[in-house]
């Protein structure tokens, strides 16, 4: 059987939290491990995913460790869904007009 993964980067602007794990994480930038395997018998090269992992550093006396965090792609995009809804909110509710300046 024939595996390839590859890395990808995705930031959260917001704490976020992923279905099946308790707590919050940080806002930041967190590396995703993508796995597949390569399709047998097909007449083209093609892979389907076998797993998606979230990794995240330790923090604290964790320092200098990474958690690989299972999880799926579906729940992924929901987690980043919530984050640009979030920050569309804290964005449209934080908005001021600046006063005006004395024009001389």
């Amino acid at each position: 059987m024939n595996m390839r993964s590859s890395r990808s980067t995705v930031t959260f602007s917001n704490a976020f939290s992923l279905l099946g794990y308790r707590g919050q994480l940080p806002a930041g930038d967190y590396d995703v491990l993508v796995e597949e395997e390569l399709l047998q018998g097909l007449t083209f090269e093609a892979f389907r995913r076998t797993a998606t992992y979230l990794l995240v550093l330790g923090a604290g006396g964790r320092t200098g460790r990474c958690e690989m965090r299972a999880t799926c792609e579906s729940d992924l995009n929901e987690a980043l869904s919530r984050d640009r809804a979030a920050s569309r909110s804290k964005n449209d509710s934080e908005a001021a007009l600046s006063p005006l300046e004395d024009l001389k």
